[in-house]
């Protein structure tokens, strides 16, 4: 499925994983969005571990944000990240549960979307560090449609517990 005008933009992608070995599930999502058709990457940080947002007894996150130039729509950019995270064994549970991989369209060029199944800008993003510290390393001079500057965004954001990986 196409659009019907075709314009690129840049998405921004929340990577995340806690479980069977998360750093290669970070690796696999990026190698599998790459080659998404008509998606190109054009930035990647640096890897993250974060606590836990839901229930603190399972394992820590690896975290990352990608950026995207695609022509896809934001629906068929969101099911071609859920057909992702199904082939790397996602399984939708309890809700802020460990999991395989977790992929979140964080932005989607300015736009806003509110749909049943997509919000855009992804809900929470302006308040988890995990989301600001990788994205800022990409997009530094971004602006967050209805919220503002990432840079001033990121003053009301402490690390809480957000370890940059080597």
């Amino acid at each position: 499925m196409q659009n019907s005008i075709s314009e690129t933009v840049i998405a921004y992608i929340g990577l995340g994983s806690n479980l069977q070995n998360p750093i290669e599930q970070i690796h696999s999502a990026r190698a599998a969005i790459t080659a998404l058709v008509h998606t190109k990457e054009q930035g990647f940080s640096c890897l993250y571990q974060s606590l836990p947002m839901g229930p603190q007894d399972q394992p820590d996150y690896v975290n990352a944000v990608m950026a995207v130039v695609t022509d896809l729509s934001p629906i068929e950019l969101l099911r071609a990240l859920q057909a992702i995270e199904n082939n790397q064994g996602r399984v939708r549970g309890e809700r802020w549960g460990a999991r395989t991989l977790d992929l979140d369209i964080l932005l989607y060029g300015d736009q806003v979307i509110e749909l049943p199944d997509l919000i855009i800008p992804h809900v929470g993003l302006t308040e988890r560090a995990f989301v600001l510290y990788p994205l800022y390393e990409i997009a530094p001079q971004l602006i967050i449609p209805n919220k503002g500057k990432l840079v001033d965004l990121l003053v009301n954001c402490p690390l809480e517990g957000l370890k940059r990986l080597a």
